[in-house]
């Protein structure tokens, strides 16, 4: 909670028009939206839905609703959502509207435009590519994709992996075959890494983020539950799940040496936000699964068996709740840290927010979340306040 409070309210800023400029939604526009939902996730599709009531307010209304055919409400608008805390500022999404539907209105009902629309990974999804990348790893390749899209204010944050294997290229030359946005994707799940784009810090800048799960950074404000009129966060479930702990142990022809390589990983390798690994804890009682490693040197299965530990691992406690936005004064930000104060030994500390939705409507602004870590138990007796 937020020890000034919330003395401004909570504002919605609102920057719409043809991909890749955004300009500012005219007053007609702003006053006629009936509701607007927003979803970012670490690990699914984010997107966004955004209703307009439409109703015929003049003489030349007869034949359509003027914003039905508005050039700032078209498929292929840049769509660019940033909520005003008093006079802080947080982008909460930057993407493109994909769909549009409309429902007429009915007797007093006013006839309603949705757009529906993705995050800026569909322009990276837009083209299949056949392309070569020669003598360069998957660190040197996501921050060339990166530079691609400067038009979307672009800014590459790719963290070499635990296993490097440098191309040579008289062994091999990595060949991309599909969008780029699969292609990242691709090389990520190779090493148990995330990537996405990172709306803000201001309107119209993104960070395309290729690297752990646990992404660097200073947490964001605590969220503070059953704490009385200090709570911030309400509806919240805790739960754990023992199905999601994997163990892999293999082996591996070496691709280079042909020498047989035993491939083992029991437990997770992420940086912990918490005391107990679950891994560690449930050490020997974790579903076991092979990998496949023809063609592959050791430093290469080494790494993908690891990274199908840290997949599971990284769920194994997972907190699900809503926040009270004007008690939080702040936009909680997906794919960042956070601590949770309030919610005991076992389930307190510091989380990863793997999702939140927002949803907004004049007069009203929720936020719901997903939290998620690995480990049983805060690292520390206390939280940052």
């Amino acid at each position: 909670m937020s020890l000034l409070g919330n003395l401004l309210g909570v504002r919605l800023n609102l920057l719409i028009g043809p991909s890749p400029v955004a300009l500012p939604a005219p007053a007609d526009v702003m006053s006629a939206i009936a509701d607007l939902e927003v979803k970012l996730s670490a690990t699914a599709q984010s997107g966004f839905k955004l209703s307009i009531n439409t109703g015929r307010t003049g003489p030349f209304d007869f034949l359509e609703s003027p914003l039905i055919m508005h050039p700032q409400l078209q498929r292929g608008c840049r769509v660019i959502v940033t909520m005003i805390f008093d006079v802080m500022p947080y982008v909460i999404f930057d993407g493109l509207v994909t769909k549009r539907s409309y429902t007429p209105g009915t007797g007093s009902q006013s006839g309603v435009l949705t757009l529906y629309g993705r995050d800026l990974t569909m322009e990276l999804d837009k083209e299949v590519k056949q392309t070569e990348h020669p003598a360069m790893d998957e660190t040197m390749i996501a921050m060339l994709i990166a530079v691609n899209y400067a038009q979307f204010g672009m800014i590459p944050m790719a963290l070499p992996p635990k296993f490097i294997d440098p191309p040579i290229p008289i062994d091999r030359v990595p060949i991309q075959n599909g969008s780029d946005w699969q292609y990242l994707n691709q090389m990520a799940r190779r090493h148990g890494y995330e990537t996405y784009i990172d709306p803000g810090p201001v309107p119209g800048v993104n960070t395309l983020y290729w690297g752990p799960s646990v992404k660097p950074g200073v947490p964001q404000r605590t969220l503070t539950v059953d704490m009385g009129p200090g709570s911030d966060a309400y509806d919240v479930t805790t739960s754990e799940d023992d199905e999601v702990l994997t163990s892999v142990e293999t082996k591996v022809i070496d691709r280079i040496s042909g020498q047989e390589i035993p491939v083992v990983a029991l437990v997770g390798s992420t940086p912990p936000l918490g005391a107990i690994p679950e891994t560690v804890a449930r050490f020997g009682d974790t579903r076991k699964q092979p990998i496949e490693t023809s063609g592959l040197n050791a430093a290469q299965a080494m790494g993908r068996a690891q990274a199908l530990v840290d997949e599971g691992a990284k769920e194994a406690f997972t907190v699900s709740g809503t926040i009270d936005s004007t008690r939080y004064n702040a936009a909680l930000k997906a794919r960042d840290m956070v601590f949770l104060r309030g919610a005991g030994l076992s389930y307190g500390g510091l989380y990863k927010v793997s999702e939140v939705r927002h949803l907004i409507k004049p007069g009203s602004y929720q936020q719901q979340f997903k939290l998620a870590r690995g480990e049983r138990g805060p690292m520390a007796p206390l939280v940052l306040p």
